[in-house]
């Protein structure tokens, strides 16, 4: 195990710096040049001082420096991306890049991205841990009652429920939910992160912001209840028809020992994918929920910092996605060896 751990490390690596070198030579075709701009601002504070005939060349002298501060002074795309990573040295001879801490300066925000990202990622991670554990206690024991209760009537009208919520488009979830939960029942506000004007601290402020991302969570956790009940039923009947069940009942097992001891050990191997796949991806963000309840998450960062050109933190907003991604299938297949011996990696 702890080999094939290595070498998925080694792989990962390998897969990042691909990755990352595509990324990098896409962004750097956006219209943004940050010596450019700094040249052109300092330029004007120095325009009044300095003739006419003269200005050209001070700003020549301008962009020149501040591209070799920023380590944009040459057009190789593999030196740029190596000054990125922090592995080949800026004009001065020392590097720095994301190996030295510099992980890049966000202009909308006028800040290192590392702070603007932090709290977007938290913010993502709490209410994807809250919705993610929610949809588990939900749909793996309906899913499990469906199957075992497969045609009857509790199995078909929870069918024909995940199949409207499977159906119907995320954001009109979130319109019904808004216009329900806060318009008319007033139970929830419809927007924020905080009570405008509050200043609370300690338990008031866990409190208030509960109450807050309580309407985004029961709209992430119903949208997600369909897909999963249905894959956890279909998975379950899978299990159930294996000769090894069939076994296990004919050797006298009662019912809950036959699912719970045996099936769903087996029915669980195609679920990992989609739980622990499901909980990375709202770490990512999920747009469309972030933008109609103003949640500060990474989805609604990156759309907003794509819109503002802010090259520096779409950057690392996406090394992140990749992280992640890359992360999340090295959780999953040691998650395969957990549930099931089966498939346990002894190489």
């Amino acid at each position: 195990m702890g080999r094939y751990i290595v070498k998925r490390i080694l792989y990962i690596l390998l897969v990042f710096a691909i990755l990352t070198f595509l990324l990098f030579s896409l962004y750097r075709l956006m219209p943004a040049n940050r010596a450019y701009t700094d040249a052109k601002t300092e330029m004007q504070g120095l325009k009044n001082s300095i003739a006419a005939s003269e200005r050209d060349t001070k700003f020549d002298e301008l962009y020149l420096k501040y591209q070799r501060l920023y380590g944009t002074d040459t057009d190789n795309t593999v030196i740029l991306y190596l000054r990125w990573l922090g592995l080949y040295p800026y004009y001065d001879g020392k590097p720095n890049g994301i190996l030295q801490g510099n992980f890049g300066h966000s202009y909308e925000f006028n800040a290192p991205v590392v702070q603007v990202i932090g709290p977007h990622i938290r913010n993502s991670m709490i209410i994807g841990l809250v919705s993610e554990l929610f949809i588990l206690a939900i749909t793996i024991p309906l899913g499990i009652k469906c199957a075992v209760k497969r045609n009857s009537p509790f199995d078909r009208g929870i069918q024909a429920l995940s199949l409207i919520g499977f159906s119907t488009p995320s954001f009109i979830i979130y319109i019904l939910f808004i216009l329900f939960f806060s318009s008319i029942l007033g139970w929830f506000p419809v927007s924020g992160m905080k009570t405008p004007g509050s200043d609370y601290h300690g338990l008031k402020l866990v409190v208030d912001t509960l109450w807050h991302i309580a309407l985004p969570a029961i709209c992430l956790i119903f949208s997600g209840l369909a897909y999963n009940i249905r894959i956890t039923r279909a998975s379950m009947l899978d299990a159930l028809n294996l000769d090894c069940i069939r076994t296990a009942r004919a050797k006298g097992l009662s019912q809950k020992a036959v699912i719970y001891s045996h099936a769903w050990r087996n029915a669980l191997i195609p679920l990992v994918s989609v739980f622990v796949g499901g909980f990375f991806g709202i770490i990512g963000g999920a747009i469309f929920m972030e933008s109609m309840f103003g949640f500060k998450g990474m989805g609604l960062l990156l759309f907003n910092s794509t819109k503002t050109a802010d090259y520096d933190l779409i950057m690392f907003i996406q090394v992140i996605f990749v992280f992640i991604g890359l992360v999340a299938n090295l959780v999953t297949d040691l998650c395969y060896g957990l549930v099931d011996p089966r498939v346990r990696i002894s190489k």
